[in-house]
């Protein structure tokens, strides 16, 4: 039996009965010249796709790439949310170059904000995620802003990102995680988990794992990394189909 939750069952978790809307955050396809049918496939109406991140060429590249300046107007058009990429090295990328990389896509791709990728997650680095995060929404004020930490940081950061992904990895890591205590705290909207290797026969435990844990957000794919060698993400999971049907009731069970 799987650790769902280190606190009582119902508080952090969805719960029963309170109707949380369960969505899909999409970490980022490959190239839509490369994968044009799985993003057009983000696009169909009534599929349950909070935001998707277009990550051009480990960033915006250097100039605007007409393939994927179609990719993110199908998407706004079905009203989509679309994140920039922004790579903050684990806070050792200039801040210069982040921003430089952030209005390329806002003046390029019009993007509704950014996923803050392999974001720091130590109490001593929060003042800068917090100076970036400043910056990017004095650039636009109604932007989104995701923090990719991939596990659970401080709760200080809780305070200043509209979600973050407090789980990026395996199955077989996931199915006995635990939540952090704090993430009580806040609603279910505010957290995201991306699991690869999930076979289709164990889908809706790993649904019912998400919502004990109070996350709203989620990608679930059975894409391996084949040992950290491939990006698990970059391709649609076999039974997209599945998981198009499953979180589209947007109920919890």
């Amino acid at each position: 039996m799987p650790h769902l939750t280190s606190t009582t069952a119902g508080t952090t978790g969805t719960g029963a009965g309170t109707g949380v809307r369960t969505a899909l955050g999409i970490p980022g396809y490959a190239h839509p010249l490369v994968a044009p049918a799985q993003w057009a496939e983000l696009a169909r109406p009534g599929t349950p796709v909070d935001w998707v991140v277009l990550d051009v060429a480990a960033g915006p590249g250097s100039r605007p790439d007409p393939h994927c300046l179609a990719a993110a107007a199908r998407l706004r058009a079905a009203g989509v949310r679309v994140l920039g990429h922004l790579d903050l090295g684990y806070g050792a990328r200039d801040f210069g170059a982040l921003l430089t990389d952030a209005h390329r896509h806002l003046d390029w791709y019009r993007v509704d904000g950014f996923l803050l990728d392999r974001c720091p997650d130590e109490r001593a680095a929060l003042p800068e995620v917090r100076r970036v995060i400043t910056t990017l929404r004095a650039l636009g004020d109604t932007a989104h802003i995701v923090l990719g930490h991939g596990r659970h940081p401080h709760p200080g950061y809780a305070e200043n990102a509209d979600q973050l992904v407090t789980f990026s990895g395996s199955w077989s890591e996931y199915r006995w995680s635990q939540v952090a205590e704090w993430t009580a705290d806040y609603p279910p909207d505010r957290f995201c988990h991306f699991v690869h290797s999930v076979p289709r026969g164990h889908l809706d435990e790993a649904l019912r794992i998400a919502r004990w844990q109070g996350a709203a957000t989620i990608y679930f794919t059975d894409r391996t990394d084949r040992g950290g060698r491939v990006d698990p993400w970059e391709t649609m999971p076999g039974y997209w189909d599945d998981i198009v049907s499953r979180v589209g009731t947007g109920v919890s069970e």
